[in-house]
């Protein structure tokens, strides 16, 4: 099951094997975020929203990459950047790891966090 009901140019999903290409090289251009969710994960819906409009907030400035662990090979990539609970969410900048939060955050909670991330780097 898909959490997005309406298509995002800036909103996409992800897996295992496009995850180099979709997250870390493009995070070379744009920060991208990328949401650790699972469909039976209640918190996981909760955030959804919120991210959602973050993201349509920046206008493209940043990315969101959704990635369902449950799904083919994703929970190695959840292993692979240590990842203990759904949902967490980890911002991707020139290919490395900025930052992370897990748990359902607000809208306003999530903008101040990434402005703390970005700085003077940010979009």
């Amino acid at each position: 099951m898909r959490y997005l009901s309406q298509p995002d140019p800036h909103i996409f999903d992800v897996e295992y094997e496009h995850f180099q290409i979709q997250v870390i090289e493009a995070s070379q251009t744009h920060p991208i975020l990328v949401d650790f969710w699972a469909d039976w994960c209640g918190p996981c819906h909760a955030l959804t929203p919120h991210l959602k409009r973050v993201i349509e907030e920046y206008e493209g400035r940043i990315r969101l990459a959704k990635l369902e662990v449950d799904e083919g090979e994703n929970m190695r990539l959840a292993g692979h950047y240590k990842v203990r609970g759904f949902p967490t969410v980890i911002l991707f900048q020139r290919g490395e790891d900025r930052g992370r939060f897990s748990g359902a955050r607000s809208r306003y909670q999530i903008k101040e966090w990434l402005q703390e991330h970005l700085g003077a780097d940010g979009p």
